[in-house]
């Protein structure tokens, strides 16, 4: 990618993690960013944007063996972790998103068993308790994005023994307000409360366009939150 498409992909993501846009403009922009044909010219994987990379690696490792599990891919947009995950062997995925359009594209990839336009945030998404093996989560962490309080969705959609993979930048812990001195407390906390154990946490570099990204992996303990 020359430097004027890295700086096209970094303008971009940056208007999409704006503190200054409501959630309903912000699904909008993703929406219009997509379907201007845009989207997946910034963020190229293997490219600017290697978080799918090691999402599906982290899952890969998680479950060599078991390609059947059921995995939920939160903020889906357009199938990257699915593609991924899909390429690796594992087929019995669902996709949660909120812009219609981005889900339709991620439809029309044939990559999802369902495909279900929701939001994670203060509020309980349209799916049973304990439905999933493994929920993932990449690039949906930031400003305006999911707030600290769907980690109590990622835990309750999993069933006890079950994995949740967080794949985000690593800046983002200290830079964002919502999770400085926010999310890794709770995400702490949570683990004090036997709701979850933590299995990793992995800096690793170039998450996107040069930023370096981190890796958490916790382990479901007990039913919902």
């Amino acid at each position: 990618m020359n430097k004027f498409s890295l700086k096209n992909a970094y303008d971009h993501n940056s208007q999409a993690f704006s503190a200054d846009i409501t959630v309903a403009e912000r699904i909008d922009f993703y929406s219009k960013w997509c379907q201007s044909g845009e989207y997946e010219k910034d963020l190229s994987k293997g490219g600017t944007y290697n978080g799918p990379i090691i999402a599906g690696e982290a899952i890969s490792r998680l479950y060599p063996d078991d390609k059947n599990i059921r995995i939920l891919d939160i903020a889906a947009g357009t199938g990257y972790v699915g593609e991924e995950l899909r390429n690796k062997g594992y087929f019995n995925l669902d996709a949660l998103e909120p812009s219609k359009v981005m889900l339709q594209q991620a439809k029309d990839k044939k990559i999802y068993k369902n495909h279900i336009c929701d939001i994670l945030g203060g509020t309980a998404v349209h799916i049973n308790d304990d439905e999933y093996d493994c929920t993932v989560v990449c690039g949906a962490m930031g400003e305006g994005h999911i707030p600290c309080s769907g980690l109590n969705e990622m835990i309750r959609v999993v069933k006890p023994g079950g994995v949740v993979c967080i794949v985000m930048r690593e800046e983002y812990l200290f830079t964002v307000s919502e999770y400085k001195d926010r999310l890794e407390p709770l995400m702490k906390q949570l683990e004090d409360e036997g709701k979850w154990e933590s299995k990793d946490r992995i800096n690793f570099p170039n998450h996107f366009a040069g930023k370096s990204g981190v890796l958490f992996v916790f382990r479901v303990k007990c039913d919902g939150v």
